[in-house]
């Protein structure tokens, strides 16, 4: 009899170490959990975005998905940690699916968030259903420098020091330069600034860096769920060197606004949901 209660009682500590783990584990982000739905889609923002991009997207799915919306860590006031990468990032948001037994997810990503969206589907093609790829490329860097090649321990100094030394109306400054060729709403700019301006220098420099120097044009071979990608109306002008780095992609189905700059979800509204429900409830 003692020796059952015993293995009833290491039974229930397991489980229980499960749950804290679950629930404590220092992940380089911060989720929002929202709506109810058996099938479930994850939100991944942009470089320096907060989550928050996504509202008035995830307001169309909340009732019938249950909807993870990230924050990347040391972005848009999220509390930074040391040694960011793009692979870690990654890696940690594939354990946040697993040990919150997330079951086969749809992956929306914006801009770096969609990059993420491609790495996952490659390196782990079995654990989503579908993802959604919002003006990102496998490799940004490849499209100003066809032969651009991934270097292996990139210093990143070049760039993060520079922005480390900027005074803060240095940099306020050419956050509204950016972000005004990037979002063409007008009334959504002052916001996306903000996020910048609350993001941690040193992260954005350095996952900047990391980011250029990623090259996913070899590894989305390997995606085998179905794949919508969504591109700005600008991008039009240059589809054969665009759909280029997506030849490997087999499952891709390429949309392109008819409108805006970056923040497609914000300057082409109406043509972004009608592409993304669409998709998403096919």
């Amino acid at each position: 009899m003692k020796k059952n209660i015993f293995l009833v009682i290491a039974l229930l500590f397991s489980v229980l170490c499960v749950n804290v783990f679950a629930q404590t584990k220092n992940y380089p982000f911060e989720v929002v959990k929202s709506g109810k739905g058996k099938q479930s889609i994850i939100f991944l923002p942009g470089f320096a975005s907060s989550g928050d991009v996504w509202n008035e997207t995830k307001a169309n799915f909340e009732k019938d998905f249950t909807c993870y919306t990230f924050t990347m860590a040391g972005f848009a006031g999220v509390k930074s940690q040391p040694n960011v990468s793009f692979k870690n990032w990654e890696t940690e948001i594939v354990n946040y699916i697993r040990v919150n037994k997330i079951e086969k997810p749809i992956i929306v990503g914006h801009s770096m968030g969609g990059g993420l969206a491609l790495a996952i589907a490659s390196d782990y093609p079995d654990l989503m259903s579908k993802i959604v790829v919002v003006d990102a490329l496998p490799c940004l860097t490849a499209l100003r420098d066809p032969s651009f090649k991934s270097k292996e321990n990139n210093d990143c100094s070049s760039i993060v020091n520079p922005i480390n030394a900027m005074s803060e109306d240095e940099f306020l400054q050419m956050q509204k330069r950016n972000i005004a060729m990037l979002l063409a709403d007008a009334s959504k700019q002052e916001e996306a600034i903000s996020w910048s301006m609350k993001s941690d220098r040193k992260t954005f420099g350095e996952m900047y860096c990391d980011f250029s120097n990623t090259d996913l044009r070899d590894k989305i071979a390997s995606i085998r769920c179905p794949s919508l990608i969504l591109l700005e109306f600008g991008f039009s002008n240059y589809k054969e060197p665009i759909e280029t780095q997506y030849k490997n992609l087999k499952t891709a189905s390429f949309q392109y606004s008819t409108k805006g700059l970056h923040f497609i979800m914000y300057d082409d509204k109406e043509w972004y949901m009608a592409q993304l429900k669409n998709f998403i409830k096919l």
